[in-house]
């Protein structure tokens, strides 16, 4: 469905992840052409990329989302990359807005969206003739599902390396600053931080099309909950929204637990894997059956924040483990070799995955090896031929 301005959340954390604060944004015909709501900046204008985060994400404006989307996609266009957003044609504007685009969808599709696609950086109803690999035309419209537009806020506040800034940034109540001769003061319009305990970040939308949208996110006891409502009414019904994110989060907080999957009575232990015998393989022993030491590769990493954290489960919800390894191979076998993996699942979602690796090499038997046993055999039965001729000879002697 349409999302309205709740684009703005993937629009703001690609500027924080592609471009720094401290830079400057100079204000093209285009993007001083959109409709309200807007910051009202007029082309040659000159304003910080900080300045402009604030406006997109506390008053929503959509010239501030276009002028910032023409400053981070004209960086993809070779001929664009150099000049001036104030310089830009039209044509050379919706260019660079082009290329941002893409860099949303690229980006959805990396936070594990399965169904979003985005036209405009600010949420604006819009649709585009594509061209499918079979050479058929389609129409499709700027959109996403409740369900991506969740991941997408859950990505920003969570596992994105700005997600500290866009915390500061969609967290703050007002802010004020003085560009061009001018002075500007914003406002939060996210109502939900201050209706619950714990709210900590959000995006309002509205549009014709879309309705009353708004994406959420709360902390309570360790847990976080990502809310999202898409055409949650149309005028006069714009406070359905929050009524419905607060029956959603009391829903959460009562209903959800939070299981650590970094916690060592979570994971597998490696002494608890199963051996692997590796035919053909070297022992100690000519006839010594021979096994692959196995790790669990990404452990370290883990408790470094590279693997999920946790996870909610509904009360009657369990997780399990599934250790998926060969009952036997086939050397050689060498050391960081992929042999496995160990899933911990819930229902039939695998929340997490881990790589089985062989801890060491492996060799695989061949003619000099045997050789060398054989020597080995020859040499121990010769000495123990010896022993038995000097015992047998002091037996006799006494």
């Amino acid at each position: 469905m349409p999302n309205a301005s709740t684009t703005k959340v993937l629009t703001c954390i690609l500027v924080l992840e592609n471009c720094g604060l401290g830079e400057n944004v100079t204000i093209s015909d285009y993007a001083a052409s959109m409709p309200k709501v807007k910051l009202g900046a007029m082309r040659g204008e000159s304003y910080g990329v900080k300045q402009l985060l604030y406006s997109l994400m506390l008053e929503s404006h959509n010239d501030s989302a276009v002028a910032l989307a023409e400053h981070v996609g004209k960086r993809s266009v070779a001929e664009l990359a150099q000049k001036e957003e104030k310089e830009f044609t039209k044509e050379e504007s919706q260019q660079a807005v082009k290329a941002f685009a893409d860099l949303m969808n690229q980006k959805a599709r990396e936070i594990g969206c399965k169904d979003a696609y985005f036209i405009t950086p600010n949420g604006l109803d819009a649709e585009e003739i594509v061209r499918y690999e079979d050479g058929s035309n389609g129409v499709l419209t700027h959109h996403v599902t409740a369900t991506d537009l969740a991941k997408i806020l859950a990505y920003a506040i969570l596992k994105s390396p700005k997600k500290e800034e866009f915390l500061e940034i969609t967290r703050e109540p007002d802010y004020s600053f003085t560009a061009n001769k001018r002075a500007f003061s914003f406002n939060n319009h996210n109502g939900f931080l201050s209706m619950m305990k714990g709210a900590i970040s959000g995006k309002t939308g509205f549009t014709g099309k879309a309705g009353y949208c708004y994406v959420g996110a709360l902390e309570s006891e360790g847990r976080v909950f990502v809310v999202a409502l898409l055409a949650c009414g149309w005028p006069n019904n714009r406070t359905y929204k929050w009524k419905d994110t607060k029956t959603l989060m009391n829903y959460g907080m009562e209903n959800f637990r939070r299981l650590d999957l970094q916690d060592e009575e979570t994971l597998v232990k490696e002494n608890a894997l199963p051996e692997i015998r590796v035919l053909g393989g070297r022992g100690t022993e000519i006839d010594q059956p021979v096994s692959a030491k196995l790790r669990i590769l990404g452990r370290t990493e883990a408790r470094e924040g590279q693997m999920t954290a946790g996870v909610l489960l509904r009360e009657d919800e369990e997780l399990s483990t599934e250790i998926l390894l060969p009952k036997e191979l086939t050397a050689p076998v060498r050391e960081g070799q992929i042999l496995g993996e160990i899933r911990y699942v819930v229902g039939d979602e695998t929340l997490q995955t881990e790589c089985v690796i062989a801890a060491e090499n492996v060799e695989r038997i061949d003619f000099e090896w045997c050789l060398k046993q054989v020597a080995r055999l020859y040499i121990g039965l010769g000495r123990k031929e010896t022993w038995l001729k000097n015992w047998l000879q002091e037996k006799t002697f006494r």
